[in-house]
């Protein structure tokens, strides 16, 4: 999965066809061992 984004420790990944688990444009954000998932067009926390 590409690294968009590396600050604090904060991974921000996206992969380019990961449509099948939350069929919306979405970005993972990794941050020790916590994950989440959030909807690029407005933000909402979709997993994590």
């Amino acid at each position: 999965m590409p690294v968009i984004s590396m600050f604090h420790g904060i991974l921000v990944l996206m992969h380019f066809f990961d449509d099948e688990r939350h069929h919306l444009p979405h970005v993972h954000v990794r941050y020790q061992r916590q994950e989440a998932s959030f909807s690029l067009p407005d933000g909402e926390l979709i997993a994590g």
